[in-house]
This record gives structure tokens, sequence and C-alpha cells, in this order.
């Protein structure tokens, strides 16, 4: 009765502590014979890499050896492009250096909130492909930091952009080593090296690219898990549309074949493995029918603090959301189900957010016929919606002349060649809503221009 009565006991002491109630195999684990591990936590040398390193920077930070670490990071958008970059440059300075008589801890770090991750199902599906960890536990999330960013940020041996130009903010102060990115070069950290910018489809290709350049030149190579390498072509192939021609480059195409032929799918063909690919992670990415307005704001969200000229206000704070469905869809997704509820919806996420100005861009397609109703072709269309708020850093007078300034700034782009919405009539002071045929005018085409006009503003 005695070992019984133990069990019972220590099993007992588990559940009243608040942890989950084990099965019966873990009876092991509650004698303490064996180590217990979550069923759901990843398998392979990626997954093992990659929590390691959490934990590993975690214990290093706790012992005051943040100056030992290199931080990469994307945007905070999170989605797979920035969050594989990431990864995969992690792992390569990690490995390049560890024989080395300067070897480097590097660390992925996401800039996005634990609770942001799962509003991206193409994410958590590629993560399983990968064979990570459930939950993302993996990974090290920005609310995962256990100090706050502009303090930690002076104390690390150094950050790595990929997928974004600049740091945000709250980095400004870090050590800037390297920058690889597919936008527009805006000049920040002259000195960073590498630092490429580069028009391609994916920023994983660029990083992709560096990693196997550097990898072929080293005395003897590492090893590359096959889990990294479809989590890279997973990456490729979504935002180029499986290698679509339109929208991808012959460095993509290039690049996607050298990470194939190091892979276990070395023996298939590379537009049958991106068709693939791109087949399942894109259906995974339109499966948004889950969510509602608040989520779909938040799911593909940047910010940037922007400086102006002016001494009224130095600082202005412009928010940009992307969302791949109409605003008629994603007003049906609100309580009313009418447009005035939209923009309540969007006031209290951009005030949680501190944000002054605020574009959603949108996107959906239209279908158009001939005149014996017969279809002809499907057209995208885009929508952007500017929302300027007057109780954050600016005042209504201030407020007014901002939405002027984005306004025309909108207005007066030949490329954008927008058309109000039909219901503009509906809608509040210092809101606005266009639509355009532009089907290359995405956020990072209008975000550029914002930007500007704000810069310029006096």
């Amino acid at each position: 009765m005695l070992p019984l009565l133990q069990s019972t006991l220590v099993l007992f002491g588990v559940l009243a502590a608040g942890q989950t109630a084990l099965t019966p195999q873990d009876d092991q684990t509650i004698l303490g014979s064996s180590r217990w591990q979550r069923p759901d936590t990843g398998v392979g040398h990626f997954s093992e890499w990659s929590r390691h390193m959490k934990k590993h920077f975690w214990e290093d930070w706790q012992n005051g050896k943040s100056s030992d670490w290199v931080m990469v990071m994307g945007n905070e958008g999170g989605d797979l492009d920035s969050m594989t970059s990431a990864l995969t440059w992690a792992y390569h300075l990690t490995h390049a250096t560890q024989n080395t008589s300067s070897p480097l801890k590097a660390i992925a770090l996401l800039q996005t909130p634990s609770d942001q991750l799962d509003l991206r199902p193409e994410n958590k599906l590629a993560l399983q492909y990968a064979h990570m960890s459930a939950e993302h536990r993996d990974l090290l999330n920005i609310n995962e930091l256990p100090e706050d960013v502009e303090t930690l940020s002076i104390k690390l041996k150094g950050i790595v952009l990929v997928d974004h130009p600049e740091p945000l903010r709250k980095w400004q102060d870090a050590n800037i080593m390297s920058i690889f990115d597919h936008h527009v070069d805006v000049g920040a950290a002259p000195e960073a090296s590498p630092r490429v910018f580069e028009t391609v489809a994916s920023c994983t290709t660029i990083v992709a690219r560096q990693m196997l350049d550097e990898l072929e030149q080293l005395p003897e190579e590492y090893h590359m898990p096959h889990e990294l390498l479809k989590l890279i072509l997973s990456a490729i192939a979504l935002d180029s549309d499986a290698l679509n021609p339109e929208k991808s480059t012959d460095i993509d195409r290039q690049t996607s074949e050298r990470v194939l032929a190091r892979s276990h799918w070395a023996d298939r063909k590379l537009d049958e493995v991106m068709d693939d690919l791109d087949g399942k992670l894109g259906d995974a990415k339109k499966d948004l029918d889950q969510f509602a307005l608040r989520d779909l704001l938040r799911r593909d969200w940047k910010a940037a603090f922007v400086d102006t000229p002016s001494p009224r206000t130095p600082t202005v704070h412009l928010g940009f959301s992307s969302i791949p469905i109409s605003v008629n869809e994603q007003i049906q997704r609100t309580e009313w189900q009418e447009v005035f509820n939209w923009f309540v919806v969007h006031a209290a996420w951009t005030a949680e957010r501190s944000i002054d100005i605020s574009v959603s861009m949108s996107k959906h397609k239209v279908k158009v016929h001939d005149e014996a109703g017969v279809l002809i072709k499907k057209k995208k269309i885009r929508e952007i919606v500017l929302v300027v708020r007057d109780d954050i850093r600016v005042n209504d007078k201030q407020a007014d002349e901002l939405f002027k300034v984005a306004f025309d700034a909108i207005e007066g782009d030949e490329q954008l060649a927008v058309k109000p919405r039909h219901d503009v009539g509906k809608l509040g002071k210092r809101q606005y809503i266009w639509t355009t045929e532009c089907a290359t005018c995405s956020r990072k085409y209008v975000k550029p221009i914002i930007e500007a006009a704000v810069k310029a503003w006096e």
C-alpha cells in the first residue's frame, strides 16, 4: 500500500500546484525515473536548437550576460518571410562561428506578441511542417523579453534587421550589425555588414543566399537541418506565388534551387515542390473566416514614429494595417454590420496602440463581365482607409492639418489614381475611404507616400 499511497500523494501535489494532470504513461515521470516531455514538443535538430537558444538566452540574461547575444529580428507584422529570415540568420550566425575564436550567440526575436501569432494560419502550418513545438514555444516573442527593450537593446552585442529597412524606435540605440531587406533603403546603419537591399520576392531569398555563400566558404560545413530548409522554401514559395515570373526574380529561383539541392526533396522538381508549398500555405493564409475585425486589423500591423519639422508636434505615430478582404466584408464582421461600427472598432485598436494617423489597406477581386454577361476576368481592387485622431499627440487643429497632408498625398499620386468609395458621405470627421485599381499599390507603396508627407508637415 505504501508505494501506491506515495504515488497518490505525489500526483495530488502536482494537481494542487495547478499543473496539468498527467496521463498513465507519465507514471515514470511522477516517480522521478525519467524526464517528462509535453507531447506537443517539436522534434528534430532545428526545434531542439531553437528551444535551447531560447533557454540559454534567458539563463544568460539572469546571469547578467546579455552582452554575449545578437538578436535577429524582422518587422512587427510577423509574416512567414520575416520569421523565417530571422530564424535562418540566427541559426547561421551561431553555427558558422562556433569553431572560431569569436563564437556568436544568436537568437531570432519575433516582434509580434504571442497572442497575435495564431492570426497567421500560414505561419502555424509552416512551423508544423518544420516539426516545431506547438504554440510557438520554440520561438522568442517580444512579450517574452525579460527586460524593457530600450534598456536591453544597449546591453546586447548587437541586432540584425531582416525584412525591415530600419529599427523600430525602441531599438534605435542598439548596435546594428547587419541588414537584409527587399524594401526601400532608407539609409539606416550605413556601417552594417553585410548590408543588403535587393528587389526580390522574399527577404528569405537574400538571407538564404548569403547563408549558403558563407557556408560554402567554411573549412567544414555545419549541419543544415531539413526542417529549416523546408521553412526557407515555404517562405519563398508563398511570397513568390510559387516562383511566378511576374512576382519573382532569377535570384529567387536560383536560391531556391540551391536550398532544394540540400534538402530531403532533392530528387523532386523545384516547381513541383514550390507549387505544393504555395498551394497549402496559400490556402491557410486565406483561411480568415474565424477572425473578427479587431483581429484582422492587428494581424498584419506595422507602426512607425515619424519626426516632423513642426515644433508643435515633433513626433507623429503612424500605423498601417493590411487586410486581404474587402471593407464590405470587414464591416460584416462587426456587431452592427454598419460602416460606423468599423470605425468604432478601428478607433479602439488605434487608441490602444497610441496611433495618430492610421492607414488600412485592403484588397479583393471583382468579376468583370461583357455585355452578354460572360465572365471576362477578375479585377483586383484595393481600398485605402485614412483616419487621423486628435486625442493623443495632436490637437483638433493639428489633426485637421495632418489629415489634409495625408489626404492630398494620396489623392495626388498618379499611380494610385484613387476614387472616393461610394459611402464616404456617411463617414465622420477625418475619416475617408478610397478605391484604386492599381494592383501593385500595396502597403509597401503607400506607406512611404504617407511618411514623406508627414515628414514635410510644418
